[in-house]
């Protein structure tokens, strides 16, 4: 067994979370042979919650598991942690303006981003799970200066894996059937699902998903309204927001991160933009990247951009814009 992982996940008594710890615990994300530590932060009211998730952890008798410390104390929640996935945030309650919403957790994630540069490793990988997630995690790495901008990324994998879904089932082929959809800009209704890059597999032959569809008026409306609006459709169904399938893309995520995307694979990050694609710099956008055997990613380069994928992107770009600037604001009341 390799040297002990720590591991922190916020928001440890919420839905998100019950499903995540379980799939980390068991060695589905870090490997089989990876013993871990596993620290869950939670407020102070959610402590007694927090303690059951502890039993069931106990009870699972989890090989890979050398300990679980619960703590609502973030000088505790984030000493030396390896990876932090940031899950906690105030839910969006009903009547709530997007705006409310951004203004409540900027500053929970301004707080983490302190904890994370005061009692993290430098090295820490951080991925930003609690909504608005490129905005937070923006003002998450602005707060943790010493630790590299290329350390922290937003989840967008949840759309990629609806993306690949909704086409796996259009075509009638498996979900593993299909690869290299990419997801543009922000996990909001403003993102874009691409299939330009996008291949599907069907009776042995590799083709691209428009030829594989047979159907562009699907493509260029329902299946991208589909696709921005599923986290919305699942709350209108389960009167609760995604938990299992958001666990299932963080583990996915976290996996490619830490092991390196396979050759000819792409994935979908919420990165800090360099410029690609006259995206404007410094913005926490969702790009398409390759990662490496030693962890770092790589935006794909030289991928072609119509028209309807710039006005797509430009959308989206406009709308972090001024997340960007409400959030910056926020911070310095």
């Amino acid at each position: 067994m390799s040297e002990t992982l720590k591991v922190l996940v916020t928001g440890a008594a919420g839905q998100i979370a019950y499903s995540l710890v379980i799939a980390i615990a068991r060695g589905e994300v870090f490997g089989t042979n990876q013993a871990l530590d596993l620290v869950l932060l939670d407020i102070a009211p959610m402590m007694g919650v927090l303690n059951g998730v502890v039993m069931e952890l106990q009870d699972c008798a989890l090989p890979l598991l050398k300990s679980v410390i619960p703590t609502c104390d973030e000088s505790v929640a984030f000493k030396d942690v390896d990876v932090a996935c940031l899950v906690g945030s105030m839910p969006r309650r009903e009547g709530m303006e997007r705006k409310d919403l951004l203004a409540a957790n900027v500053k929970i994630f301004k707080t983490q981003g302190n904890s994370l540069d005061k009692y993290s490793k430098k090295s820490v990988k951080v991925v930003v799970v609690g909504n608005p997630a490129n905005t937070n995690a923006l003002i998450c790495s602005k707060y943790a200066p010493s630790i590299p901008k290329e350390n922290f990324s937003c989840l967008t994998r949840l759309d990629q894996n609806r993306a690949q879904s909704q086409i796996a089932a259009r075509v009638g082929v498996q979900v593993a059937d299909v690869s290299n959809v990419i997801i543009w800009g922000n996990h909001s209704s403003t993102q874009f699902p691409d299939i330009g890059q996008a291949k599907v597999k069907v009776q042995n032959e590799v083709k691209d998903v428009r030829s594989a569809v047979k159907d562009d008026n699907w493509l260029n409306n329902e299946f991208i309204q589909t696709v921005q609006k599923r986290g919305a459709a699942v709350i209108a169904a389960r009167k609760l927001s995604s938990a299992m399938s958001a666990a299932k893309a963080i583990c996915d995520h976290l996996r490619d991160w830490w092991f390196g995307t396979k050759e000819g694979a792409i994935t979908s990050m919420g990165v800090i933009s360099d410029g690609s694609y006259g995206i404007q710099e410094g913005l926490v956008y969702s790009f398409p990247v390759t990662i490496a055997a030693d962890r770092s990613y790589t935006i794909v380069k030289g991928i072609a951009i119509d028209d309807f994928a710039r006005e797509k992107m430009d959308a989206t770009q406009k709308e972090l814009v001024e997340e960007r600037d409400m959030a910056i604001s926020v911070c310095q009341d």
